[in-house]
């Protein structure tokens, strides 16, 4: 291939010769004449021209691709050579690439961990947020402290009579449930517990609802195996935050029936798959609450259980008492009211709810109106309350803080002006969970001595310039998710801390309108902050209800 340009040169060179030495004109033959037709001569001589410029170009073509060839098989000898000689170099910067992308991986872990909600606490950072308060006149402490005094503190009385009034009445009926219940078909049922700002003492919005859930199990020989979103398996975005209820005989295997694990004999038949005991199964299923030819418990056959079972507790026990009990709301299927000859009437939720493994978190059936869930995905999707840990911390951490600290005081207060503000122009998407939220990030993030009664004011404005940032960047993350530095004296299931974090504020990305209408809300509350203050602190009411509403007519 080396002497093919040559030869290619050769060749092209040959031809011009041979046209030179042919041409009729510059030499012509001994014996012949010259033609009398001098333009037959010009167009042969024209034609001649054409051919040898054609075969030019092909020659031309011909040489230019042995050329490149040549070309790029001296490129790829080089490049061989390359490599060989470079290997050593290549496989280190390979090594090195990879310990660079482990370190990043392993910082944005730390970084999740000790991170993963900006409460910006640090002052220079809370100077910078909190544009909305530009130009509003917010009350001083002061005013806020008689506020406090006179609206909101007068209701922890209220509150602390109706809960027992409630509790001892819920006893009794689940009492009477279990007693109408066939204890060998039908879910067992466990006391109830109180959760909710009724029993974290923060509610002041009337009229007061307690929050009871109460945990069931299935009959022997079943027992409930969940599956949460962050186990390892993957879930859709609008699934986290969410669990499935598998319903199992408590000697199967948590993969399959033993029978998969066991080789039968001959003489030997599995009576829970055998095919003539598939309807058997189903059947079972289905009168165990779980969704039609599925194992998995279905939300909405519990609470049509739930309902028909506490109807036949109280017309077991209705003769004991002088008050109607009734379902309330439709949308809210544990939702019931106490009502009194006189008109007045109790309110409260009391909804099923199954235990995850051995902790206190619930999976829950359905959220009582105006909460934290929306539309579950399917009827088999449950969604994970944390509201007993919740309850806990607040607890706990009210211990570490100085006498009559105003923690509490604030979420009050901020409850206060969004209900208010709420009923002037509409619900938003902001609810009561998001606002306690708010709160349990900065009890975590702030010292102790900076929940002292006399910076009640400071504190509220904290929370206002936190929720605001975080409406801002439409990013709430749920306070036990994700959260690597929750207390280890709760006893939080560690898997939930090594969960990536739950954003409650997500819809507000899928929801543009909703959006806007929660930050026109929010705007307006801060304005409307001082007036909404000082109109009722005029308004004072004489004489408490004691938890007991008149009905409207």
């Amino acid at each position: 291939e080396g002497t093919a340009m040559p030869m290619g040169i050769f060749r092209v060179c040959l031809v011009v010769i041979t046209a030179i030495v042919n041409h009729p004109l510059l030499f012509p033959k001994e014996n012949g004449t010259v033609l009398e037709n001098t333009e037959e001569i010009i167009q042969k001589m024209k034609e001649r021209e054409e051919i040898l410029r054609i075969e030019k170009l092909r020659l031309e073509q011909e040489i230019e691709g042995q050329e490149a060839a040549q070309k790029v098989l001296e490129k790829a000898a080089k490049v061989v050579e390359d490599v060989k000689e470079e290997k050593v170099q290549w496989d280190m910067w390979t090594a090195l690439s990879m310990v660079i992308f482990l370190l990043i991986e392993l910082w944005r872990q730390d970084f999740q961990e000790g991170n993963w909600q900006d409460t910006g606490a640090d002052e220079d950072d809370m100077a910078v947020l909190g544009k909305a308060f530009k130009g509003v006149a917010f009350p001083d402490k002061a005013v806020l402290a008689n506020f406090y005094e006179k609206r909101i503190l007068g209701t922890t009385g209220d509150m602390a009579r109706m809960r027992e009034m409630v509790e001892g009445f819920a006893d009794d009926l689940l009492e009477a449930l279990r007693s109408v219940c066939n204890r060998d078909a039908d879910m067992e049922v466990e006391d109830c517990m109180g959760v909710g700002s009724m029993y974290e003492n923060w509610r002041v919005r009337k009229p007061f609802v307690c929050d009871l859930i109460v945990p069931f199990a299935p009959p022997e020989p079943y027992c409930f195996r969940s599956q949460i979103w962050c186990s390892g398996d993957s879930f859709p975005p609008d699934e986290q935050g969410y669990g499935t209820i598998k319903v199992c005989r408590a000697d199967e295997d948590e993969t399959g029936c033993i029978c998969d694990k066991t080789k039968l004999g001959e003489d030997m038949l599995c009576l829970l798959h055998s095919q003539g005991n598939t309807t058997r199964l189903s059947s079972e299923m289905e009168d165990l609450l779980c969704f039609k030819n599925t194992q998995y418990l279905d939300a909405d056959q519990v609470m049509k259980w739930f309902q028909i079972a506490v109807t036949k507790a109280w017309n077991k026990i209705s003769h004991k008492y002088e008050f109607d009990l009734s379902f309330s709301l439709l949308d809210s299927p544990g939702a019931l009211k106490i009502k009194f000859k006189s008109g007045k009437s109790i309110a409260f939720n009391l909804t099923p709810v199954v235990q995850y493994e051995n902790s206190d978190v619930y999976f829950i059936s359905h959220f009582p109106r105006n909460c934290l869930a929306a539309d579950l995905p399917s009827s088999t999707h449950w969604f994970l309350t944390f509201a007993v840990y919740e309850r806990r911390f607040i607890q706990m951490i009210s211990k570490m803080l100085p006498a009559n600290a105003c923690h509490v005081s604030c979420l009050q207060i901020l409850s206060f002006l969004h209900g208010k503000q709420c009923s002037l122009t509409g619900p938003s998407g902001l609810t009561n969970y998001h606002l306690k939220t708010v709160l349990l990030h900065l009890l975590q993030t702030r010292p102790s001595q900076d929940w002292a009664p006399e910076k009640l004011e400071a504190r509220l404005q904290d929370m206002l310039k936190f929720l605001e940032k975080c409406l801002h960047e439409k990013k709430l993350y749920h306070f036990f998710i994700g959260n690597g530095k929750v207390p280890a004296e709760l006893g939080f299931p560690i898997i939930f801390q090594r969960a990536e974090p739950l954003n409650l504020f997500r819809p507000f990305v899928l929801h543009r309108d909703v959006y806007r209408k929660t930050i026109d809300t929010f705007h307006e509350m801060l304005r409307n902050t001082s007036a909404l203050i000082s109109e009722y602190m005029v308004h004072i009411p004489h004489v408490h209800t004691n938890g007991i509403q008149k009905e409207s007519v």
